[in-house]
């Protein structure tokens, strides 16, 4: 009797959670994709409109002239230390403007990639997480313009300069966590499209942009902490400009925060994604 061959086809098995299963690993597997759509993204912001580069270099250069002119000539309020208003403000404005563009655009990736979602499988965490390579390379244009305004008024940065990393690190998360709740639910109900910029706009006040967050009174400084952007914006003008040091009991807050909201958008994210091609 002869035994049988076994069969050199493949076999593609199709069970249930299987995709829950290989999720982690999938996302290696389609790294392919996150390049493709990163690329497009970029080709999009910056081929295909009037102004291209020169945004990323006009916005926060006229926010810095508008909240310079404000907070400084009309408010008399005061720098930190000896560094000039107008480069403190840059170097606070540059990070928000990481915050807030990696913010809004994870918020809106899926619903602007609802052609792609209801056809093909991946994984969708892919979507959002690309969508930050714009706003990586907006940030690194304006930080040319920040290391030639610190050459300009002659300020060198000290050993501080390589914690700046961490700092990046952190207002990166800043937006992830609540970028990923946000997109799932703007899937579902769209009225999210109109409230993210709401929340961004009154964030960028309630940020020490224009000012330094030394002015706020040591009683409210735990709970100005709540709002991660201050730990960010401070530890990266301690980094680069040898400002004060961020408020310690008030940068492990905004680490506590930061991961808070890392988990819940990323488990309501996922708890979601499923039904994406369905509402979308």
């Amino acid at each position: 009797m002869i035994a049988a061959e076994p069969s050199r086809h493949a076999t593609q098995v199709i069970a249930p959670g299987l995709a829950d299963k290989h999720y982690w690993r999938d996302i290696w597997r389609y790294r392919g994709l996150f390049i493709v759509l990163a690329w497009r993204d970029l080709s999009v912001r910056y081929k295909q409109t009037i102004v291209g580069l020169a945004w990323a270099l006009l916005q926060p250069l006229l926010t810095m002239i508008v909240f310079t002119i404000v907070f400084s000539k009309l408010a008399k309020l005061p720098t930190d230390g000896t560094t000039p208003y107008a480069l403190m403000v840059y170097a606070g404005m540059l990070p928000w403007l990481l915050i807030s563009s990696s913010l809004v655009g994870t918020a809106n990736s899926v619903i602007n990639n609802a052609n792609l979602v209801s056809k093909v499988y991946f994984p969708r965490l892919i979507v959002p997480v690309s969508s930050l390579v714009v706003s990586i390379v907006d940030f690194m244009v304006g930080f040319i313009v920040l290391v030639a305004l610190m050459l300009w008024y002659g300020v060198v940065p000290n050993w501080h300069v390589v914690a700046l990393p961490l700092f990046l690190i952190m207002a990166i998360l800043v937006s992830i966590g609540p970028g990923l709740w946000a997109a799932s639910l703007n899937v579902k109900y769209r009225d999210f499209r109109y409230i993210i910029p709401f929340f961004v706009q009154f964030g960028l006040y309630a940020s020490p942009i224009g000012f330094s967050s030394s002015i706020v009174p040591e009683k409210w400084r735990l709970l100005y902490s709540l709002n991660p952007a201050v730990s960010v914006i401070d530890g990266f003008r301690w980094a680069l400009l040898g400002s004060p040091s961020p408020y310690l009991p008030g940068l492990w807050i905004s680490c506590g925060v930061i991961l808070l909201f890392l988990w819940v958008g990323l488990y309501q994210f996922r708890k979601m994604e499923k039904n994406f091609a369905d509402l979308i």
